[in-house]
């Protein structure tokens, strides 16, 4: 660990299987509060396996999870009130507005209105949220509905903030705004995990990456590191020289 650092994500061994499929392959690892952290592969390598364990979604097959200290098989409650989760595919209520939305999800947490309104404050200022407050979410296009949905997420201000390619779908302007955001968010004891495969993303906005391949680790690092490592000018050619690597050693 870094000086001054605390140990948010503990991953020790993690498996998940579906009958004789393993979807995830005795998984360790471990991450920081304070960095943008990275989980990168194509579709099926894992990554929403993992994430949707961290977020007490899916049970493991085998191995531990912690975040934050909590167990997220033991202790799932405990873990759900310290998180925030993004995915492409989440909803929103259409007849209620974004403000609606925010302000109920506040109440979950416990936020009285005053501080439910002056933390939407903070988000629209963040994120951009215009109009989005005060118009129902069944005339949203995919950029504002995301942009509600993430909002909705830290509106509790979570240690662990969970984003399962939530750029997918966005327009080039929705995007910039949620990695800024996430540049943004970045913070002592904050740890952002932010899933995807498009590469260049992970190389604006993350400190460290893991990289999955079929369920299993290939190689956890910084993006200097891993480049130095593989020689390679861009994360996309490390990413393949990496998983190629992989393939051939279990060829043989």
């Amino acid at each position: 660990m870094g000086k001054g650092k605390t140990d948010v994500l503990d991953i020790r061994n993690l498996g998940k299987t579906y009958g004789k499929h393993a979807a995830l392959r005795d998984v360790t690892l471990s991450a920081e509060g304070g960095e943008v952290f990275g989980l990168l592969g194509p579709n099926g390598a894992g990554k929403t396996t993992l994430l949707r364990i961290l977020a007490t979604l899916l049970q493991p097959t085998a191995g531990t999870a912690a975040v934050a200290g909590h167990d997220v098989t033991r202790e799932p409650e405990a873990v759900r009130r310290i998180i925030g989760v993004v995915n492409g595919g989440m909803g929103l209520p259409a007849r209620l507005t974004g403000r609606e939305v925010l302000r109920s999800f506040a109440g979950f947490y416990g936020l009285t209105r005053g501080q439910a309104d002056r933390r939407i404050a903070e988000l629209d200022a963040a994120l951009d949220l215009g109009r989005t407050l005060d118009t129902r979410a069944g005339e949203y296009s995919t950029g504002m509905k995301q942009k509600v949905v993430i909002a909705r997420a830290v509106i509790h201000d979570p240690h662990v903030l969970i984003l399962d390619e939530a750029a997918s779908g966005l327009d080039i302007f929705a995007r910039r705004t949620l990695l800024d955001f996430v540049a943004a968010a970045r913070r002592p004891g904050r740890l952002t995990l932010y899933s995807t495969h498009v590469m260049s993303e992970a190389e604006e906005v993350c400190d460290r990456v893991a990289i999955l391949h079929e369920g299993a680790l290939v190689t956890v690092g910084t993006i200097p590191d891993i480049l130095a490592r593989t020689g390679e000018r861009n994360l996309e050619r490390a990413f393949f020289a990496l998983v190629r690597g992989t393939e051939a050693r279990r060829a043989v």
